[in-house]
């Protein structure tokens, strides 16, 4: 406890400042970066858009000049390059992403609102769990004093981690969804029923996230196992574990206190930068069985040309990575003592 109170008692010390002032930074710049590269190509997404839709005609078309209107309102199309970045900067500090292209007067945050807590949900599961359940038994597989069965049953896992989530995605589909009908082929709830808050609808909704959930933690698992026999391997020279045994402590002891602890380092790494890969791929899973996440959204987005839902997720994606990588760094320290950040 005094060792914990003593360590947050420095996180405010230089290096944590310099840290978080270099997340600032690579927010900034990437936020800017979203803001050049949409401009440097010559085309306006918003101008593009209402072009298609005016082509189109139909229903849209009353509305047309009324979408214009706003637009230019809000994003001062007119104005000078400067003028317009000062007001997207001021935006992203609010976290207004302004108003949908495809699903107009709709605004990206209440598209956003609506499918992150489904991707939150699976996606946050998902991940811990593959994480525990892959770390661990990569730890186990390095272990020299593990059982001897634990190889045959973890060695075809990890055979997995070479199908990437969206073909592992299909094949569950096909063997479980179409095959065996044991579960639902696309969805996040059944089409009749409409969202609410009852146990009933829970189990639903836990029913059709289980084969999306699965193809993820399935291609995951021997990712980290992988990662973490590496680490135990190496630890097993180690001075720390030469002396635990010298003194007699017990496997149990060292294999969590002494190899495990050691080990894990580069996998709480791992599993920070990971966020992000895990969200790549689930696009696709989402996309495959149609379930109401953020991938599921970013893929309408691309296919309407929805460029504001675009920049609002991959500033969120750019985000959650950052704050997901500083946190971590500053949680070094709780898992090696040996990691310090005090100055000099």
């Amino acid at each position: 406890m005094k060792s914990v109170t003593k360590y947050l008692g420095n996180i405010f010390q230089y290096y944590i400042v310099r840290r978080f002032l270099f997340f600032v930074l690579i927010i900034w710049l990437a936020s800017t970066t979203i803001f050049l590269i949409p401009r440097l190509s010559g085309q306006d997404p918003v101008k593009e858009k209402l072009l298609l839709e005016a082509q189109r005609g139909g229903h849209m078309q009353a509305g047309l000049e009324e979408m214009a209107k706003a637009y230019q309102k809000k994003f001062g199309l007119d104005k000078p390059l400067y003028v317009q970045y000062v007001n997207y900067m001021k935006d992203l500090v609010r976290f207004d992403f302004g108003p949908s292209i495809a699903y107009f007067p709709k605004s990206v945050n209440s598209l956003i609102g609506d499918s992150v807590i489904w991707t939150l949900g699976l996606l946050s599961v998902v991940t811990f769990l593959a994480f525990f359940l892959g770390t661990l038994a990569g730890a186990l597989l390095g272990w020299p004093r593990s059982p001897g069965f634990l190889q045959y049953v973890f060695m075809p896992i990890l055979t997995l981690a070479a199908i990437p989530y969206y073909l592992l995605a299909l094949v569950l589909i096909y063997i479980f969804a179409f095959n065996l009908e044991w579960f639902p082929l696309f969805g996040g709830y059944a089409v009749a029923n409409l969202p609410e808050w009852s146990f009933t609808f829970a189990i639903e909704v836990i029913h059709h996230a289980i084969l999306p959930g699965a193809s993820i933690v399935l291609a995951s698992l021997g990712f980290w196992a992988l990662g973490m026999r590496g680490m135990m391997i190496t630890t097993q020279g180690e001075d720390f574990m030469i002396q635990a045994e010298a003194k007699g402590l017990k496997g149990i002891r060292m294999f969590f206190n002494y190899a495990v602890r050691n080990a894990i380092l580069p996998q709480t790494t791992a599993l920070a930068l990971s966020l992000g890969t895990v969200f790549t791929g689930s696009v696709l899973v989402e996309v495959i069985f149609r379930y109401p996440g953020l991938g599921n959204t970013l893929y309408q987005a691309i296919r309407l040309n929805d460029f504001f839902v675009i920049r609002g997720l991959i500033f969120i994606v750019i985000v959650s990575l950052g704050l997901a990588t500083f946190l971590i760094d500053i949680a070094y320290p709780l898992l090696d003592p040996r990691v310090s950040y005090k100055k000099g």
